[in-house]
């Protein structure tokens, strides 16, 4: 059985997340704590459990404190943030302070668990409802480069062929309909590649349409 250690301020919420524990017969909550200090305090008496599930905003000494102690003196133990508080800044303050894994408190005990069965495997977690956002977040940065620029910027037959594309014709399509050779048009695709800092003409696309130089 796995043992745990519980740091929460308020007993009602300690008392519940205690229970749903317990309830598992995989784990045993070794130590209630009501804040860091007193998750130190435990450890430094000998108490040396498989996890520490803690909140952050903890009075005598918040969460954050009490990982950068940890750290220091028990790195080994992994901890689980459970928040109330949601934002990015408060996740990466945790992790950044040595958190092996983030959960707000508005998850549900299947996610509880597997956060728990992550991290007592050596592994990280944070939680669906925040990491989400963040993916997003890169991948909207890796997709539109950072750079701005407008129509100005390119010739009006590069704004044809942003436009071609953007109707869905072939390279072959496009030759006929402007009347130049296939290698003219593979020539200015490229060439609009190269400009824009984009990967592939999907990236392209979404370059041009975000930057209004196609409508």
């Amino acid at each position: 059985m796995k043992q745990i250690i519980l740091a929460e301020d308020h007993k009602v919420i300690r008392n519940g997340v205690k229970m749903l524990l317990e309830s598992t017969q995989q784990y045993q909550v070794l130590h209630e704590a009501s804040n860091g200090q007193e998750v130190i305090d435990a450890l430094n008496k000998g108490l040396i459990p498989d996890l520490i599930v803690s909140d952050i905003g903890m009075p005598v000494m918040d969460g954050i404190t009490m990982l950068t102690e940890l750290k220091q003196s028990y790195p080994q133990i992994p901890v689980l943030i459970m928040s109330m508080m949601e934002s990015d800044a408060n996740l990466y303050q945790t992790i950044k302070a040595g958190a092996r894994g983030f959960l707000t408190k508005s998850v549900d005990a299947d996610e509880l668990f597997f956060a728990i069965s992550r991290l007592m495997v050596g592994e990280r977690y944070i939680c669906s409802s925040l990491v989400i956002p963040i993916i997003d977040h890169v991948i909207e940065k890796e997709l539109v480069p950072n750079f701005k620029m407008r129509s100005s910027d390119f010739s009006s037959r590069e704004i044809e062929i942003l436009q071609l594309i953007g109707q869905g014709l072939t390279n072959v399509e496009m030759a006929d309909k402007l009347f130049i050779s296939k290698r003219t048009v593979e020539g200015h695709r490229q060439s609009l590649i190269d400009k824009t800092g984009a990967r592939n003409t999907a990236v392209l696309m979404r370059f041009a349409y975000a930057n209004g130089i196609i409508d």
